[in-house]
């Protein structure tokens, strides 16, 4: 996943996409700094952590953007948010969320929302980066509750 990334950012230098190859790059350096900052290396698991926080951020901002009426700099994280996806793992629909949290608590035998922590344990390696974490947070409270 991260040759993707770093084959796309030399692709986008020689079709000239300055807008796509600022983002690539701004990946990349978050990826890098990841790895330096945590002395790992670099799997997919850590690209797809990476990649799911700079959407996630730039999610937050295009809301708060919209709601001052700046649309000019929605657009451009629209874009950005694009270009991110393209990266990311096809997003879970709710069915899919629902069985995989219907598997974890079978596995956990989960009654109590003391078992919320083992049931996310389960459940977190599954569905990082494919969907919102507190929406499946929330579905698991409903459900333990």
């Amino acid at each position: 996943m991260f040759e993707r990334i770093k084959n796309d950012m030399v692709k986008a230098m020689k079709e000239q996409d300055k807008f796509r190859l600022s983002v690539i790059r701004m990946l990349k350096g978050s990826i890098d700094k990841e790895r330096i900052d945590k002395k790992i290396e670099i799997t997919d698991e850590v690209v797809i952590d990476v990649l799911a926080k700079e959407l996630k951020i730039r999610e937050e901002s295009r809301l708060e953007f919209s709601n001052a009426a700046r649309g000019d700099l929605v657009e451009n994280l629209d874009k950005e948010i694009a270009i991110i996806k393209e990266y990311l793992p096809e997003p879970l629909n709710d069915e899919e969320i629902d069985k995989i949290i219907d598997d974890a608590f079978e596995e956990v035998g989960a009654s109590t929302i003391k078992d919320m922590g083992k049931v996310m344990k389960i459940i977190t390696p599954k569905i990082k980066g494919r969907c919102d974490m507190r929406e499946v947070s929330n579905k698991i409270k409903i459900k333990l509750s």
